[in-house]
């Protein structure tokens, strides 16, 4: 994927038109192709349509409060076969719409209001940390651990021959830390390197995404084998 902005194509899910259109503004303005849609169903029929097009969206910026479907309920069936980058928009600020939305594959959260500059900020910061193609040695090497593949490049990890289909947060996290074997990351830690220093999400969201992965990675998910809790501290990725 290029770093041009005009191949990305945003999609702004929300009810409130002015909001839409301070948005499409801005991200117009900044050279990025944008889609609108102004409820939930709404939503899935203009993503659904870009793909069968061959148009695919790259980033969906989703407010939760929507008519006729929900943003929650919208992020949780796009997910059922898609890993687009999903943003959300709520006026809500209670920390479980943070973790909801998350554990249903969210890539990142704002809250309303918002500064439409930060906004596109968000999206560019997503948008490079999902397309942007490894350019340190050693960061488009695979990585085999026992019955775990992972492929940086091709963003594609196979357990036991398996394909597993992680969110783009998820398999960053799994990334990351099957590159640090052995070594133990804190919460806050794990943010900075995963999300980012300027995240708005707290440190309760790694703990999401980690039970997240060990269900789809842990033969056993309540007592793992790879992905470990060193207590007091944070997470580290199994070296035996």
């Amino acid at each position: 994927m290029s770093e041009k902005t005009g191949q990305y194509r945003i999609l702004i899910a929300d009810d409130d038109e002015d909001i839409v259109d301070l948005i499409d503004t801005y991200l117009t303005d900044e050279g990025f192709q944008t889609v609108r849609a102004y409820d939930g169903e709404e939503t899935l029929e203009k993503y659904r349509q870009s793909v069968e097009r061959g148009e695919p969206i790259h980033l969906i910026l989703l407010d939760v409060m929507m008519p006729k479907m929900d943003g929650f309920t919208v992020c949780r069936r796009i997910r059922k076969d898609s890993n687009v980058p999903i943003i959300m928009l709520t006026a809500r600020g209670e920390d479980v719409d943070k973790i909801v939305g998350l554990e249903l594959g969210a890539d990142d959260y704002i809250p309303k209001p918002f500064n439409p500059r930060e906004v596109v900020a968000r999206i560019r910061a997503v948008l490079r940390r999902s397309y942007a193609t490894p350019q340190e040695e050693g960061e488009a090497e695979v990585i085999q651990f026992h019955d775990i593949r992972l492929d940086p490049l091709r963003r594609e990890v196979t357990v036991r021959g398996r394909p597993v289909n992680l969110t783009v947060k998820e398999f960053d996290l799994l990334h990351f830390l099957m590159k640090h074997p052995g070594r133990v990351f804190s919460r806050p830690q794990l943010l900075d390197h995963v999300w980012g220093a300027d995240t708005f999400v707290g440190s309760r969201t790694v703990d999401v995404h980690i039970r997240r992965l060990r269900e789809q990675i842990e033969p056993e998910p309540s007592s793992p084998r790879y992905i470990l809790t060193v207590w007091g501290v944070g997470y580290k990725f199994a070296d035996e």
